[in-house]
């Protein structure tokens, strides 16, 4: 039987606001260089953002955790707009922290 793939936990938040900013900012450059920029980028990735500093500021370091709160509350967002959507941001957030910490995403590792 397969091992479980462990949880991967951030390190505690020092300064959730910075963390939020350096979020918004490549969220919403990988947006724009994924397809092509619209404006509505810029929406998601703030609203993105703001979602992820409040859960850091709650004490969540889970990134399972917070990846799920990204997708429950990105469901309420309009996203006719764009070629995104609620999955889609969460897992760009995700695959962004994992980068940040040196994390491979591939294999957990």
């Amino acid at each position: 039987m397969a091992e479980p793939i462990p949880p991967i936990t951030l390190p505690p938040a020092e300064n959730a606001d910075r963390e939020g900013e350096w979020l918004q900012q490549s969220l919403h450059q990988w947006l724009d260089e994924e397809f092509i920029p619209e404006p509505v980028n810029a929406e998601i990735a703030q609203r993105a953002a703001s979602i992820y500093v409040r859960q850091r500021m709650e004490g969540e370091n889970d990134l399972g955790a917070l990846t799920i709160a990204i997708v429950t509350e990105m469901q309420g967002f309009d996203f006719s707009q764009s070629f995104f959507g609620e999955f889609a941001i969460a897992n760009a957030v995700s695959d962004l922290l994992l980068d940040s910490l040196g994390i491979e995403r591939c294999c957990g590792q």
